[in-house]
């Protein structure tokens, strides 16, 4: 994948993710902390390139990021499933296709 270093995802490492799964609140927000703010620009420029307006782009991804934290994606991502950032880009897609999918509902009436 081409682009600036903040624009590229960097490889994560399990361990961070896996860090999240731990029962210390503390813990686990410092090990959330660190992949939200480190994806949070590469989700934004992929966005982006896909023609989203930099106001959506911006929404989405903010969106998504709490969607993730309340539905606790964390705990649930499985390093035996593949790469981190692959498994992350197929839910922001999903993430991104509901959205539109609900908007297009709520226009509709």
């Amino acid at each position: 994948m081409s682009g600036t270093p903040a624009q590229v995802f960097s490889s994560t490492h399990w361990s961070v993710v896996l860090a999240t799964h731990t029962h210390d609140p503390s813990r686990a927000r410092d090990a959330l902390q660190q992949p939200c703010s480190v994806y949070w620009y590469p989700l934004y420029a992929y966005l982006r390139r896909r023609g989203h307006h930099p106001a959506d782009a911006e929404d989405l991804v903010q969106g998504f990021i709490a969607h993730l934290l309340a539905r606790q994606f964390f705990q649930v991502a499985d390093p035996v499933k593949g790469r981190f950032r692959s498994y992350l880009l197929i839910s922001l897609n999903h993430f991104v296709s509901d959205v539109a999918e609900r908007d297009g509902r709520q226009k509709r009436g």
